[in-house]
């Protein structure tokens, strides 16, 4: 009888250390040819390979960061992680303070997506720079390096910007226009009423416009609209003021947190800064210079003000006061019947306060 012998088990062949060595050095040769800006640093957070794509990115050439941990320096004036130190820290919960877009892809192992503006020092300007950071593990699952990769969006960026001003901006004075005022009023106003604060509006109107169009031409009206738009627009100076154009010659500024009072002084300081540009006017039935008339509302919402319409109806009808009771005036709309009462009684019997529309 034949007895049948079994072939010992073949062991997975070993690949040899000067084989591994060779696919290492491809890999970083590789890796240094990249089109795609890219480093890579050691779990220390030290480089050890910054690309020639990544140098021509930066304007940091590899030899000055390679070694230390210093390639923050490569993107930001003051230290700080970059998205590489994250990854290799396994920190997701630094991202929202550290980049306005960000995604964490799973802790220890899909690494991190972000963008964000970043200044650049070499370069002297800023890059908005979409940024993507991975692990590389050994077979024991211990990390042995962090990759990140770069991605230049700035020239999309600011074509996204300047789209997005476009929508928001008046092409002629350069004020948020009538869509970002009723974007802002809805949003303010639900603040104030969360707050429990006031919120102030102003409605400013350049008086006799028209017949400063008729006397001076169209193009001298826009200049003067201009004028008038930036003396509003330097009383919009805290971060959630907003100065608009609210449609043909008038303007409206938006002022959260703002009593009648205080709002009120800020329409006579700009009521006094048109008058000092001392705009030639000297059309028949108008002053010899160009004035405002602006009309004042302040008011805390009730729980029940679902809307800002009475805030604005208020604004529209001090405008309308300050209209009828001879132009070139503030008045807050607290004080409308006051005003009309001091005028007489023709001005004090006025119908309604119907809301304004003359020039």
């Amino acid at each position: 009888m034949t007895k049948l012998i079994k072939a010992p088990a073949k062991t997975p062949a070993k690949i040899p250390p000067k084989s591994v060595d060779v696919a290492d050095s491809y890999a970083v040769r590789l890796m240094q040819h990249l089109v795609v800006p890219t480093f890579v640093i050691d779990p220390k957070r030290r480089v050890v390979i910054w690309n020639k794509a990544c140098e021509r990115l930066t304007g940091v050439a590899a030899s000055e960061v390679i070694g230390t941990n210093k390639h923050w320096q490569a993107f930001y004036e003051t230290k700080r992680p970059c998205l590489a130190d994250l990854v290799a820290l396994d920190r997701p919960e630094q991202l929202p303070e550290l980049y306005s877009e960000y995604a964490a892809r799973g802790h220890n192992g899909l690494g991190f997506s972000a963008e964000n503006w970043c200044v650049m020092p070499k370069l002297g300007s800023q890059l908005y720079l979409a940024i993507d950071a991975g692990p590389i593990h050994d077979e024991a699952g211990n990390l042995i390096a962090v990759v990140e990769t770069l991605r230049d969006l700035t020239d999309q960026k600011r074509a996204e910007m300047a789209l997005k001003e476009l929508a928001t901006k008046d092409g002629l004075t350069g004020l948020s226009n009538r869509r970002s005022f009723d974007q802002m009023l809805m949003s303010e106003w639900a603040r104030a009423q969360r707050t429990q604060k006031p919120l102030a509006l102003l409605f400013v109107d350049v008086d006799h416009f028209k017949l400063f169009n008729d006397e001076h031409g169209h193009q001298s009206g826009d200049e003067c609209l201009r004028a008038v738009a930036r003396v509003v627009s330097r009383h919009a100076v805290r971060p959630l003021d907003l100065a608009s154009r609210y449609g043909g010659e008038e303007f409206a500024l938006i002022l959260p947190e703002m009593s009648s009072d205080d709002a009120c002084a800020i329409a006579e300081e700009i009521r006094r800064a048109v008058m000092g540009l001392r705009i030639a006017h000297g059309a028949d039935g108008a002053g010899d210079h160009v004035t405002l008339s602006v009309g004042v509302a302040s008011q805390i919402p009730g729980e029940a003000d679902s809307a800002p319409n009475g805030l604005l109806g208020a604004a529209d009808q001090a405008l309308y006061a300050a209209k009828r009771l001879g132009r070139n005036r503030v008045i807050c709309s607290d004080r409308v019947l006051t005003e009309f009462a001091g005028h007489g009684p023709d001005m004090a019997s006025v119908p309604g306060l119907a809301p304004r529309k003359t020039a």
